[in-house]
Formats: C-alpha cells, structure tokens, sequence
C-alpha cells in the first residue's frame, strides 16, 4: 500500500461567480419603485499552502480533483449572494507548482506561504448597479464568470540542508537514526529505505535537517531503481554526503568504485555541481572496514575530499562528522542573500494601450481579444435583448467598432470575440447612433422618460459623453 507520494497531478476547478439579479422594486401604490436586483457573489478559489504537519503528497494521489465551491446569485431587495467559500489545500513545505507543460508556477518554501492555484469567478452585477441617470430601470442583470479550472502538478522537494547519498546498504538509514531522533527501516537487504527520511540535528548552536535520500545505483538518472524518483529530494540541501560502505560483502564493489558511479549519476542529473561535498566511510568498527578504509583514505585525501571515518554502531566519529556538517551548513546559510521586503511595483497603462486587439485571419473573420471584451462576453445574457444592447454599448464605448472600421471591417462581417476554443461570433452590425436627439437608445426605459428642454439634453448629452464604463470592480460585493 502506497505510504509516501512526492509527486501527483492535481485537477482543480474554483468556484464560479453568481449570477445577478434582475429586480424591481414593488410597492403598494409605487408600481414603479426602482430596480432592487443584488450584486451575485464571488467563486472561492482554490488556493495551496504550506503546512509543516504534511509531509506527504499521498491525498491528492487517492483524491486528484478538487473544486471550490460556487457563489450564490444575487437577490431582489438589494440582496447581494453569498461568496463561494476558498478551498484551501496542505501542501508539505518544498513543494514545487509547475503547469502540463513542466513550466514552474511556484515554489513553495516556508511555512504559510500560499498560491492560489485557481481563481474564482467574478459575480455578476444586478440591476441595482447597473441603473444610471440614462439608464434607470434595467430590464437585466450580469451573469457571473465561470471560476478557472486546469490541471497542475504538484512536486516536492525535502527542504533539508544535508543529504545522505550512496548505495543501497551503504548505512545512511543507520547514520541518521544515531545523529538525530529519527527512526527509519533498517535491514541488511538492498532498498530498505523506500521514502526520503528526514532528522533534525543539533550541534552546538546550530540547528540543521538531515535526510537519508534512497539508495542509488548505475542508471538512476535514467529511471533505473528508486534514483530517479527521489534525486529531486537533494536539489535543496547544502552539502552533500557520500556514505561509502568500507564492509561491503559484494566482490565486484568497492568504495571508489561506488563513489564515482554516484558522482557520475548526480553529473547526469545536474544541477548540484556547486554543492560541497563531504566522503563518510562507514562501518570502520568491522576489522576489515578500517583496513579498507586505511587504503582508500589517500587517493580520497587526493582527490581533495574532506574524509571522515565512522561507525553508526559504535558511534565512533560522529560528534566530529556532526559539527563539520553544523559548520557547512551555517557557512552556506550566511552566504545567502537576505530576503529583501516585498515591494509593490506600480506599471502603468501605456497611454496607447486600448486594452484590446483586433486583428483580421485568414478565413475572412475579425478576432478581438482581450481581458474587458472578453469578460463582458462571458457575463452577456444573450437571451436578453437589453443585455445583448448593454454589451454592444460598452464595446462601442471601448472603442471596438472604430477599430474594426479602422481594419476594414463592414457591415455583415465576422466578428468573434474570444479565443478560438471559446469565442462568441456574431455578424457585425455598427451602430447609427445620432446624438441626444436619437430615440429608443439601448438599455433605456423610455416609460421613465419625460420630455425635457433643449438645456436639459446638452447637460445630459454632456454627461453620457463623460461617463465612465462602470467596472465591475467598483461594485464587487467583497
């Protein structure tokens, strides 16, 4: 039965936005009380953190898909819906977020630190917050966007700052179980350890993590035995220890030899060439290990590795091997650049930046893309001819139909609006507005409408012309 998982694909959906509420207000007396339709409420996102209490990625293995919950729709009576709540997921500490593609999304080292895999959908505006002095009763409201969804990968990676690397049986289960209080599997057969172990030592005034990576063998670069599955596990240590086994009963080894095939797998890996390295020849408390390592401890000397003779058994070298480890480590600590306060850049807009493309393909069709065309799509009742005439107001208001005439578009032309997989295309009529004096302007209620003197409607022409598109992040209900 699998104990230890370091690797899962996880399949994530955030919640979706609420709908909007399209509602008058209704009164005896006050047949027309006004537009009362609430605001919908946002998706939860589903957002990974680190917990230094998991250490396992073994419950995404059994349970890959996970998905936050949706935001309610919006009510009459200026009722807005409740949020969708966030899905927060443990993650151990060292794990690393990458996309389908391999590409790193995050790197997730220290405790608390967070990453919002997916991201909820946006709720929809009522008509409440739609109304305006042009547009006092909207007949509709905004739906709400539809929460991201995707597949990530989750790695981890032991945050340790020594790792134990060797042959299997070579004692690096041994050798971890006396320098700290861990208490891994230990037996006389190859691959007793099947999971990365990690131990916490204390020498002196210096506190650091230890942990005993799987055996390596020749090819476990290229997946052969456990290597490949767990050389991951050394890329965040410190320095790196070889544990050479000077008693070993198989007679084509020897410690050398061992030593330059787990060199030549860590070469092949790559990325731990600048990694101190320090050579541990174990089990010297057997007579024929301390003779084999007398004959051995020149060409190591000369080869310019710092040696250290032990005996898990009889403790014999380990205070020294630890407090050589303790140095190392807080040398590399130092020598770490500090971590700077986090600092919010500010880029603005470009002036020219219209905030959108329009961009004429092969097959004849006009494509625009871009966040706010985009987003007014997706939130478009399309059954609702007001709302259809609200999206095709802010569009105009964009500045969409003046680039679309400025790229040679006409009327009764393809346009879509949108990515190839997820477009809205519709045949492309530009609107005739004529000024203050045009009538039946969409998204209006004409039965609010009075007569109004010609001062009137330059004050309002004049207003329409400043009115800014109202965002919808000026009316979230959060």
């Amino acid at each position: 039965m699998t104990t230890f998982v370091d690797r899962v694909e996880l399949h994530v959906a955030a919640g979706n936005g609420g709908h909007g509420c399209a509602s008058v207000h209704r009164e005896k007396f006050k047949p027309l009380g006004g537009p009362d339709g609430g605001n919908g409420g946002r998706g939860g996102d589903v957002i990974l953190v680190v917990d230094q209490s998991v250490t396992t990625l073994l419950e995404y293995h059994h349970s890959p898909h996970r998905k936050a919950t949706n935001g309610k729709p919006g009510e009459g009576g200026n009722r807005s819906g409740k949020d969708g709540s966030d899905l927060v997921l443990p993650v151990p500490d060292g794990t690393v977020v990458l996309d389908a593609k391999g590409n790193v999304l995050a790197d997730l080292v220290g405790e608390g630190t967070t990453y919002i895999a997916a991201q909820g959908g946006r709720g929809g505006l009522g008509n409440a917050a739609l109304a305006s002095a042009r547009r006092k009763a909207p007949g509709f409201a905004l739906l709400g966007e539809p929460g991201q969804t995707g597949d990530v990968v989750l790695e981890l990676k032991t945050v340790a700052d020594v790792a134990l690397v060797g042959y299997p049986s070579a004692g690096k289960s041994s050798l971890i179980s006396v320098l700290s209080a861990a208490k891994p599997k230990i037996a006389d057969y190859p691959f007793t350890t099947l999971v990365p172990n990690l131990g916490v030592v204390t020498a002196g005034a210096t506190v650091y993590t230890i942990a005993d990576v799987p055996g390596l063998i020749p090819g476990a670069s290229q997946g052969k035995g456990l290597g490949l599955e767990f050389l991951r596990h050394v890329e965040r240590c410190s320095v790196l220890v070889h544990v050479l086994d000077t008693a070993t009963l198989e007679s084509e080894r020897d410690p050398l030899t061992d030593l330059d095939v787990i060199e030549a797998e860590l070469r092949e890996y790559g990325g731990l060439e600048d990694r101190p390295r320090i050579v541990v020849l174990n089990k010297v408390d057997i007579p024929d290990g301390q003779d084999l390592a007398d004959m051995i401890r020149p060409d190591l000397e000369a080869r310019g590795y710092r040696i250290f003779e032990v005996s898990a058994v009889s403790r014999q070298g380990l205070k020294e091997l630890s407090f050589a480890l303790a140095g190392i480590v807080a040398e590399a600590r130092a020598a770490k650049p500090k971590q700077e306060a986090t600092r919010i850049v500010i880029r603005p807009k470009a002036v020219d930046d219209a905030g959108f493309t329009v961009t004429l393909e092969e097959d004849g069709l006009y494509r625009v893309r871009g966040e706010k065309p985009e987003r007014w799509v997706r939130q478009t009742d399309f059954n609702n001819d007001e709302a259809v005439g609200y999206l095709a107001d802010r569009l105009n208001r964009l500045g969409v139909e003046d680039e679309l005439m400025k790229a040679g578009a006409r009327a009764g032309d393809g346009v879509a609006i949108g990515s190839e997989d997820d477009a809205v295309v519709f045949d492309w009529e530009p609107s005739m507005a004529a000024g203050a004096e045009m009538l039946g302007r969409r998204g209006e209620d004409h039965r609010l409408e009075a007569p109004r003197p010609a001062a009137q409607r330059r004050r309002d022409r004049d207003a329409e012309r400043d009115e800014a598109d109202r965002e919808y992040d000026e009316f979230k209900p959060f």
